[in-house]
């Protein structure tokens, strides 16, 4: 059975409570389409070739905002490709084509893993599934007043059974961790280390502390969770290339969904790890939201980030991700160690520069 543990952002006990105390969310009062909340903005979809990252040097990490993304550190990677957007669900449907894939929100949940009897687990929460971001009626602090288990929500139907299906060219959300490295490794490629990720997002650009300009990013624009006001043309996920991409050509690297990598969090960096650091390992893992699992770096911050609230749509921002449960604001891109085997032809980018696939 596949891990189903439990944490959008909050400890499994507190879930539990709030879901003890409430039936399952009525469809009618979930978001519909993301589409509804569009604010007239159209998007041209850009081309998915990967962008090789050449290495470098640069410093990782801040002290500015939050304790767990310091010290900073001058740090070390290593060359690569990476996708430059996220992975979306026209790219997620051509490999469940392929494969046959069955999503982790798509099976039933192991009471097992709530670690409490299981007359005190709500029927609905055992049902496939997963969490979806519902816009409350009042203002609140309460995580669990925005997040709802929906069973029936998963990638192809992120709101729900009753919703639309996903939009082709919007980030794919609603996976665990099992599904992403499965498609990273359908693809040739792997999910990115903290570092990779955080080097390709920094582009040698400066370090900001202000929420991005609703031109640059798709954030929150207003009063979280209950005034959105859309500046930057969204109120939910926006299709990927709605907004420019950084200097080495990548889309959506702050703000949009939360990008999961394949280090193990713990709160903080390492000086001493500074060359192609990895994170920690298993024994040294640890997240304060979540002290008995083991959690995986998300970087990059949502659409649901804003200045009174959450202020990670940074390059460096980083949160502790349960790898088992998806939700509707985290998704993931691929790495690859060397070009990918299937550019055999058309335009390669390389650090932003278009250039030959040619491998000669």
């Amino acid at each position: 059975m596949h891990d189903r543990t439990w944490k959008v952002g909050w400890p499994l006990a507190f879930v539990l409570l709030a879901a003890a105390c409430r039936d399952a969310p009525e469809q009618g009062a979930l978001p519909q389409s993301v589409t509804d909340f569009a604010a007239g903005t159209s998007c041209r979809t850009p081309p998915s070739q990967p962008v090789e990252i050449k290495g470098g040097s640069f410093l990782m990490g801040s002290n500015a905002i939050y304790a767990e993304e310091g010290p900073p550190r001058e740090t070390r990677v290593d060359g690569f490709w990476i996708d430059p957007h996220e992975v979306t669900n026209r790219q997620f449907a051509a490999f469940v084509k392929s494969t046959g894939h069955v999503s982790v929100a798509e099976k039933p949940v192991d009471p097992a893993q709530f670690g409490v009897p299981l007359e005190q687990i709500p029927a609905y929460m055992l049902e496939p599934g997963s969490a979806v971001f519902t816009p409350p009626a009042r203002p609140s602090r309460s995580y669990a007043d925005w997040w709802d288990y929906v069973p029936g929500a998963n990638w192809k139907k992120p709101y729900g059974p009753n919703g639309p299906d996903g939009v082709p060219d919007e980030p794919v959300v609603h996976l665990a961790w099992d599904d992403m490295q499965a498609y990273a490794k359908w693809r040739g490629g792997r999910l990115p280390t903290e570092a990779e990720w955080e080097y390709a997002a920094s582009a040698g650009a400066p370090k900001y502390v202000a929420q991005p300009d609703p031109a640059r990013a798709n954030t929150w624009q207003g009063v979280f969770p209950v005034v959105n006001e859309a500046k930057d043309g969204f109120k939910g996920i926006a299709p990927v290339g709605c907004f420019a991409p950084n200097a080495f050509g990548l889309y959506d690297i702050v703000g949009n969904v939360w990008e999961v990598t394949s280090d193990l969090y713990r709160p903080g960096h390492d000086p001493a790890n500074h060359d192609n650091p990895r994170g920690p390992g298993e024994n040294n893992a640890y997240d304060p939201l979540d002290p008995g699992r083991i959690s995986r770096v998300m970087k990059g911050g949502s659409y649901l980030c804003a200045p009174n609230y959450c202020q990670r749509y940074r390059p460096e921002s980083r949160q502790g991700r349960d790898p088992g449960l998806g939700a509707s604001n985290v998704g993931f891109r691929v790495v690859y160690e060397g070009q990918p085997e299937s550019a055999s032809s058309g335009t390669m980018v390389r650090n932003g520069k278009p250039s030959s696939w040619n491998t000669n």
